[in-house]
């Protein structure tokens, strides 16, 4: 099923540089590794791939965020939604409490057994690749579009069913407009066919720590490099 993409605008940053020896010198000194660490702290002097897992090494430097108003929303931002939103810890929270984390997004429902086991499959496989000391900086959050059957218990029981009841995993409970509104921003169509069972889109959302939809990965079990090069690319 196709899906409208919503596109993101990037500050482009130029920067001037010199051809004195010194410059030259700190180029050369620019080494290079791969994002997933498949060859542990090995880095290179010259950009490639890695010859492990074939992604694009990248330079090792030390990355410095941008000066910013920490309250201020992008007018693209989920974060402007104001839903009241119940976790499985029976916490109430609104979007904008996620803020600050690469945002990693299924849409589901726990009575499925059709191809909601398999986003499950998919989001624990994209789990899997990330390396440990970037797993503080990720959420992964599984919205239900069955608020009704899925109370903040329910899920609960499915997070530890499923060994997903770890710090980095978020599932939600919303209204029944509140998850309808937030399927229209994700481009995710579902239908209810019977109480327990829904047709639905299969689609995995990467967001910023702002809340700017960055990646869209659709269908199941589909290639997800480049959803993993873009959670990367966030940290």
């Amino acid at each position: 099923m196709k899906f409208k993409n919503i596109l993101v605008l990037i500050l482009l940053s130029i920067v001037g540089f010199s051809c004195t020896k010194t410059d030259k010198k700190q180029e050369e000194a620019i080494t290079y590794q791969c994002p997933m660490q498949c060859e542990g702290d090995k880095v290179y002097n010259e950009v490639g791939s890695c010859p492990v897992c074939n992604m694009d090494i990248k330079p090792v430097v030390e990355k410095v965020k941008a000066n910013h108003n920490p309250e201020q929303i992008s007018e693209t931002s989920i974060f402007n939604l104001t839903t009241k939103w119940n976790t499985e810890e029976g916490k109430s929270i609104e979007l904008k409490d996620l803020k600050g984390k690469t945002l990693v997004m299924v849409m589901i429902y726990t009575t499925c057994k059709a191809a909601c086991p398999r986003l499950v499959a998919d989001m624990r496989n994209i789990e899997a690749q990330i390396p440990d000391k970037y797993i503080a900086d990720i959420n992964f959050i599984m919205v239900s579009i069955d608020p009704e059957t899925d109370t903040p218990k329910r899920l609960k029981e499915f997070a530890i069913e499923n060994v997903m009841d770890g710090e980095q995993w978020t599932f939600l409970q919303g209204s029944v407009s509140g998850v309808r509104e937030f399927a229209n921003v994700l481009a995710v169509k579902y239908k209810e066919i019977t109480p327990l069972d829904f047709s639905h889109s299969n689609i995995i959302s990467v967001f910023n720590s702002d809340g700017e939809l960055m990646h869209q990965q659709e269908g199941l079990g589909v290639d997800n490099k480049e959803t993993i090069n873009t959670i990367l690319n966030l940290q």
